[in-house]
């Protein structure tokens, strides 16, 4: 009797049935998280120490003793006034070195990554436990924060303008730095500036789109794409990330720092056309090192999709490649980034 009626669902059904599935989704990930917290070891928790305005860095690190130095100087430089460290069973003395810094805080895990979701389960549960309340920012050890005025500001100069206009979470495209010739050419020295070596970057060459799921953009493009994804560019590595978020018990991040829940803190552009507030982490993945950490990460296999992307590169790397191209541009600053249009100061001035 009802075989012609129209049972089209209503979109506020849709919507609703929607927020259920990913609150659902959301508690789960931070259950996983809170559960596993035993599988964390102190190293060296000096947690007690941190400032109720305290700005805040969550890094997860394997064997990553060559790049800690410079990374540390840098975000402190920028402002960070505690890390939060999870070392994943290191034997190049890089958690001997963490421990001994006197405003890191250091948790060991022999745990898979893989079996962690990626190493999120960790920072899930130490952004739960320590990060609500603060500015957290999210990165890994070859990840550089630039923001619009970086060269003049401290960081809490954006976190400052970010809680006055009642923004929760700042986005960072991941631009892809290389050195002009093989990767192998120039080694790279512990303790020194990698944009030094790896000076330039793709200026154009990504697409973008949104996530319907989740609300978020997905990027994807640059020198990895073409260099290592030429004939399958969607299994190309995602761009897009929201690194830096004032964090709250009820917050999870779903896919490394690609996407959040709830949901809304993903919306960090404006779909009428207008301009949000933007920055860039630039990724100083191919240096020489890279030749070796990604034979390591291949031999582990504990990485994403099987490890096919360490295999691209594990390929890709058999001929010595250099990614530098005559349209490449070389590193200035924030405001170079700013008039290419991969960083916006929105309504900051």
């Amino acid at each position: 009797m009802n075989a012609g009626r129209d049972v089209t669902v209503p979109r506020w059904w849709k919507t609703y049935r929607r927020k259920l599935r990913l609150r659902a989704r959301r508690q789960w990930y931070l259950g996983r998280a809170i559960r596993r917290r035993n599988r964390l070891t102190p190293v060296a928790d000096r947690t007690g120490a941190i400032g109720r305005d305290a700005i805040l860095a969550f890094v997860t690190q394997r064997n990553e003793g060559v790049r800690l130095p410079y990374f540390l100087d840098y975000y402190r430089r920028m402002g960070i006034d505690h890390f939060l460290f999870v070392d994943n069973d290191s034997d190049d003395g890089s958690r001997e070195f963490l421990a001994a810094q006197p405003d890191v805080s250091v948790w060991r895990t022999g745990d898979s990554y893989k079996a962690s979701r990626f190493g999120m389960d960790w920072t899930a549960w130490l952004l739960f436990r320590h990060g609500s309340g603060h500015w957290c920012l999210t990165v890994d050890p070859d990840e550089f924060l630039v923001y619009p005025h970086c060269d003049t500001r401290p960081i809490r100069a954006l976190t400052d303008w970010l809680d006055s206009s009642a923004v929760k979470s700042f986005p960072a495209m991941l631009l892809d730095m290389y050195p002009r010739g093989p990767v192998t050419a120039e080694p790279y020295q512990r303790g020194g500036d990698p944009f030094a070596v790896a000076s330039w970057f793709d200026p154009a060459n990504y697409t973008i789109r949104k996530n319907g799921t989740y609300g978020n953009l997905w990027i994807q493009g640059g020198p990895r794409t073409r260099a290592f994804f030429a004939d399958r560019p969607e299994q190309a590595p995602a761009l897009n990330k929201i690194p830096l978020v004032r964090w709250e018990r009820p917050y999870v991040y779903v896919s490394s720092t690609h996407m959040l829940l709830p949901r809304s803190l993903n919306m960090v552009y404006d779909e009428d056309g207008g301009e949000r507030a933007s920055g860039i982490l630039l990724h100083a993945k191919f240096l020489s090192t890279f030749v070796e950490k990604s034979a390591e990460e291949l031999d582990r296999g504990q990485h994403y999709g099987n490890s096919q992307e360490y295999r691209a590169y594990h390929q890709g790397l058999q001929d010595d490649p250099d990614f530098w191209t005559a349209q490449s541009q070389r590193f200035q600053n924030w405001r170079q980034l700013e008039d290419l249009g991969l960083i916006s100061r929105g309504n900051w001035v």
